[in-house]
């Protein structure tokens, strides 16, 4: 199926390999040296700042927390789209999202409202420490 979407603005909104937290070493200084978090009754944000200067995002969401694939490929999902709309107030630091045992009974727009409140605190915590 061919897209209609300009190749240009396709890339731009790509989840690529540079704002991703790869390997066990980037997600143990996140929760090792944590210096903002956020948390509610779904999810549950950690971040610290980093070198590369721009956002990068790591996703804890565990078997654990909800069973069935398509409930954390969903949670998965909106946890990237909404990073990808918000990652420019996060510039420079390293973000993880663990889940918690609610999440699964999460509707989407909970979802979404909760991961935009968490981007807020964080942003706002990162500003309070750089003035």
């Amino acid at each position: 199926m061919p897209r209609n979407t300009p190749a240009k603005r396709r890339a731009t909104n790509r989840f690529s390999r540079q704002v991703r937290l790869s390997g066990s070493d980037d997600f143990q200084k996140v929760f090792k040296q944590t210096g903002y978090r956020s948390a509610d009754q779904w999810l549950t944000v950690l971040a610290r700042q980093n070198e590369p200067g721009h956002a990068r995002l790591g996703l804890a969401i565990s078997k654990r927390t909800i069973k069935a694939a398509t409930g954390r490929n969903r949670v998965k999902r909106l946890v990237r789209e909404s990073f990808r709309q918000h990652q420019q107030s996060l510039a420079g630091l390293d973000i993880v999202v663990l889940s918690r045992n609610a999440t699964s009974q999460a509707s989407n727009p909970e979802l979404v409202s909760a991961l935009q409140t968490h981007w807020q605190r964080i942003a706002k915590q990162l500003a309070k420490q750089l003035v």
